[in-house]
């Protein structure tokens, strides 16, 4: 009903009304809103006197009456209220219209929905002991917040500033950081982070809640803490583990709650003697240590105390130390894969429910005995390439959701056509069908270690929409004529296509054709089964093509180098598996050059449809833009690389990649990889926006120095890509008068649904990052340290703290802390080859940490020395697992193939790519001259060098890489 609606935002404020809005607007619950207020026979004034709440009940209450005559009395109407007396002058003035409570409504409709009466009796004890305690507690624990328009009012004038609360996970008791909305604040001219110190200038905000923070003087302003710090609920900070002083704050209001489902554990019966088997009261502990401990009301707390259990925050009172809230449902045991799983997939706001009846009724028919058939009708409309035109595929080792095929051949005047061809998603997947509007709402598919949930129905993304070898498939291409020797390019066209790969190759096999190593063909399945005269004939026009490719990615590439390459770095992890889904190891993946001409196919193509799109609707395209990073976020980065003697230019990106260029240890290799790291530590996210939201000016990418940049060639696991391919065909669709209404949003709406994508995609980063910690874990936690060589690794320092160093382990693509001096004031010093545990002291400096024993023993660790540490798991209950490094020789751990896998962890570019880049360069010099005004103008206003660069794989990692994101090849 219309007037319900109304109801929930007149009572419970516009954030509940919007979130019932997006829950009745959501296909999948089947709802409909019917406008009573503008019917003739259901609409009632209100009477002079009434209050609202009255008649909003009465008016509900005739419109359910007037429902159900008009269907007849074929169906009984429910209403359900707890207003008591609603249902006393309601509840039996109409046959077939109950008006029942919420407990009745179960009782009678759900008698056997356990799960749903427990989660009613959990959310009915936690309201009645929070009236209770709000009768009892007169004290105030934390300042009250001052309403809204007085927020509003202090936002506006600058006293007040804006911003969400992001809580150090590793000092969640004392800090948490306000970043501002926008790079600045014009009233305050603050440009970094508010540090927020203490719960109580928290005062009941939660990690994720954008806030209203008024600034403290500056006299009281603090530093943020620069020790290593365990996850522990320390009162205060010693006075020499701070940093400078920093604008130093206190919550005054809360604009917006940003609540959601929190995983916690129970305590133990150790932790809590004193609470007995019908405990009622408990505090629970978060699985995220940024969450303070949360009270709930239940009788079931010791039969909980080993598993995983979901709970939701009801309020947080000014008078009580800790936020109420209620029980929801239980995950599973603690320590248990699935559990830890599902533990992480709800720390996410991940919904991976199984696809719907209706969803999969949607879905094309396709089976081994029935495969699917291209339709005879929809052939005419599309351009037929299956013939004419060598494609294949190239991916990672199991691949199945295979998005992208590539093609490039010799056209009669001499030149070159590159073809780029992309599943076509949309042809499947109507829009606002219920498939759309489910791939909408999980807006990605999301990759775990062992593990993937589909964006799309498999019969989709396995299937009829993955361009497998040897059948037809409908594809999206994107066609480009080169010139045949500088591959500038002449001619670009987008069409609907048939297809038919030829070969599904993975990407060591296509780098060993590459290389010219002959015993890669036995792993071509399509190659086999051939007579010996045939299959030289298809593999030498494998080979050309790849090599062909290869060269056209290269020279694209050199271009692109020379107007300014920004190449990041990141170590990605496979977990290996054994039959029985047991850790069999963890392998850092090898950097191969065929990624790379991958890669530079797929950000052409990008940049290409972005180009089409954006002309053709200036303010309601789908673009990806990637902000200039923060010149703050580069202090660690240039601190270090001056540590090695080398500069860092951070002003624009063309500099940034110049100095990280030069920025090489001969010695060691690994030293450039690091310092790539921290450049990508320092970036910003990449975004989805739409593009009457912003200024022309804003598009940029920053990482791919690109004017226009957008995803195009991942549909089947991005829901990104399918708008995208809706716009492309639209814009073709507009050149020829058609109608597009059913492909384009409104720029409101689209702006809206990129939030939306770009919120999913970070949960999708964290996700895949904590599920690749906890095979870490699982790997190491059942192995002995002292025994197994597993377990010892090098490591490389790269940053130093007061009270220890961070070291990365490149064997595993682990970063960890490794502690110098221990709780008990203990400090690490050398003993006969080893490190102990000895009285002493520690003496930090920029790039060096020096410890010295009381018996005069002492050690120094430098930024980027080799050590050899021991891996270790801290076991926690109530949080996640986590890996500890510990520190056992101040030298590098040598193994037999130490030497090799360094190489293998630094890719330099070839001789080739280099003469390449060196004639594009002299070739281009006289244009660079020309237009060298240009740049000098874009380069004072921006900072962003015109020009293209090749931006790798890890334009969202901003972290030095825990993750297998194999699946993410392709920018």
């Amino acid at each position: 009903m219309q007037t319900a609606c109304q109801a929930v935002q007149h009572q419970k404020g516009r954030r509940q009304y919007n979130k019932l809005r997006n829950l009745v607007k959501d296909a999948r619950h089947d709802c409909v809103v019917f406008a009573n207020e503008f019917h003739q026979h259901s609409y009632l004034p209100r009477q002079k006197g009434e209050s609202m709440e009255k008649w909003q009940t009465r008016s509900i209450y005739n419109a359910a009456v007037w429902y159900y005559n008009h269907g007849l009395g074929q169906m009984p109407v429910v209403i359900v209220t707890e207003d008591e007396d609603a249902i006393r002058q309601y509840g039996n003035e109409t046959e077939g219209v109950f008006v029942i409570s919420f407990k009745n409504y179960l009782d009678n409709f759900w008698p056997d929905l356990k799960a749903a009466h427990e989660l009613y009796d959990s959310i009915l004890q936690a309201r009645r002991e929070r009236e209770s305690e709000s009768q009892e507690n007169k004290g105030k624990e934390y300042p009250e917040h001052l309403p809204m328009e007085i927020l509003e009012a202090g936002i506006k004038s600058g006293r007040y500033i804006q911003g969400t609360l992001n809580v150090n996970k590793h000092r969640a008791q004392l800090e948490a950081f306000v970043r501002l909305q926008g790079f600045g604040n014009k009233e305050t001219e603050l440009q970094s982070d508010i540090l927020i110190y203490g719960a109580r200038a928290r005062n009941r905000a939660i990690h994720g809640d954008v806030v209203a923070v008024e600034l403290l003087p500056w006299q009281d302003w603090k530093g943020r803490t620069v020790a290593l710090c365990e996850n522990e609920t320390e009162d205060k900070a010693p006075a020499d583990t701070t940093g400078d002083p920093m604008p130093t704050g206190k919550v005054v209001g809360i604009i917006q709650r940003n609540w959601r489902d929190y995983v916690v554990t129970f305590p133990s019966k150790e932790e809590s003697p004193s609470q007995g088997r019908n405990a009622q009261k408990i505090l629970v502990t978060p699985w995220d240590y940024r969450i303070p401990k949360i009270r709930i009301s239940t009788q079931q707390a010791e039969a909980l105390q080993d598993y995983r259990v979901v709970v939701r925050i009801d309020s947080w009172e000014s008078s009580s130390l800790y936020p109420n809230g209620h029980f929801v449902r239980v995950l599973g045991r603690i320590g248990d894969l699935e559990g830890e799983i599902a533990a992480i997939l709800v720390e996410n706001s991940i919904c991976v429910a199984p696809f719907s009846e209706i969803q999969m009724s949607e879905m094309p028919v396709s089976s081994s005995k029935n495969p699917w058939k291209v339709d005879p009708e929809e052939e005419k409309n599309r351009l037929d390439l299956r013939d004419t035109h060598l494609i294949f595929s190239i991916d990672p080792k199991g691949c199945q959701d295979v998005d992208d095929a590539l093609s490039i051949r010799a056209l009669p005047n001499g030149n070159l056509e590159l073809g780029v061809h992309i599943a076509d998603v949309t042809h499947f997947v109507a829009a606002n069908s219920y498939t759309d509007v489910e791939a909408r709402a999980r807006a990605t598919t999301y990759y775990l270690a062992d593990r993937r949930y589909d964006m799309l129905p498999s019969v989709l993304s396995a299937d009829i929409c993955s361009l497998l070898s040897g059948v037809d498939r409908y594809a999206v291409s994107v066609l480009w004529e080169l010139e045949k020797e500088s591959y500038e390019t002449l001619h670009v066209c987008y069409k609907r296509t048939i297809i038919r790969s030829a070969y599904k190759l993975v990407y060591e096999a296509a780098q060993g054709l590459l290389d010219g190593d002959a015993s890669v063909v036995d792993d071509i399945l399509e190659l086999k089964d051939l007579d010996e005269r045939t299959r030289e004939k298809k593999l030498a026009e494998l080979v050309w093509a790849i090599s062909k490719l290869t060269d056209v990615a290269r020279h694209v590439r050199a271009r692109r180098d020379s107007c300014g390459a920004l190449e990041l770095e990141g170590v990605e992890i496979r977990v290996q598996l054994d039959d029985k889904n047991n850790i069999h190891d963890l392998i850092p993946k090898q950097p191969l050059e065929v990624h790379e001409t991958v890669a530079e196919c797929m950000i052409l193509a990008n940049h290409w449809v972005a180009k089409k799109i954006s002309e053709n609707f200036p303010h309601q395209a789908l673009l990806r833009q990637h902000p200039p990073p923060r010149q703050e976020f580069f202090t660690e980065l240039r601190e270090c690389a001056s540590a090695k003697g080398f500069s860092m230019d951070t002003r624009s990106n063309k500099a940034l990649a110049e100095s990280l260029d030069k920025a090489n240890d001969p010695l060691d290799p690994i030293v450039n990889k690091l310092l790539r790291s921290m450049a990508t530590h320092a970036m910003s996210n990449a975004l989805y926006f739409s593009t009457g939201s912003c200024p022309e000016e804003e598009f940029h990418h920053y990482g791919l120095a690109l004017d226009k940049y957008t995803h195009f060639t991942s549909p089947i696991r991005r829901y990104a890509d399918i708008l995208v391919h809706r716009l492309l065909m639209a814009a073709t669709l507009k050149e020829t008068k058609g109608d597009v209404k059913d492909y384009v949003f409104s720029n409101k709406d689209l702006q809206e649904l990129c939030k939306h994508i770009n919120n999913r995609n970070r949960a999708a980063q964290r996700a895949q990052k904590q599920s690749t910690e906890l095979f870490q874990c699982m790997y190491f936690k059942d192995k002995t340290p002292e025994a197994d060589e597993r377990c010892v690794a090098d490591g490389v320092i790269y940053s130093i703290r007061t009270n220890g160093v961070l070291v990365f382990v490149p064997r595993y693509g682990i970063k960890g802390a490794a502690y110098m001096k221990n709780k008990e004031g203990l400090v690490v010093c050398q003993c006969h080859g080893s490190f102990e545990w000895k009285p002493g002291s520690l003496h930090r400096s920029q790039n060096r940490i020096t410890s010295t024993a009381t018996t005069g023993e002492s050690v120094t660790l430098r930024l980027f020395d080799h050590v050899t540490v021991k891996i270790l798991v801290q076991a926690s209950r109530c949080h996640a697992d986590t890996i500890k490094l510990e520190i056992i020789r101040n030298a590098p751990y040598q193994t037999p193939d130490t030497e090799a896998s360094q190489k293998n962890f630094h890719v330099v570019k070839s001789d080739l790519v280099k003469e390449v880049s060196q004639s594009a360069e002299a070739a281009q010099r006289a244009q660079e001259k020309a237009r060298v005004e240009v740049i000098d103008e874009d380069y004072q206003k921006y900072c962003q060098t015109k020009g293209a660069s090749l931006y790798q794989l890890l334009e969202e990692i901003r972290d030095l890489a825990l993750l297998d994101v194999s699946a993410e090849i392709r920018t």
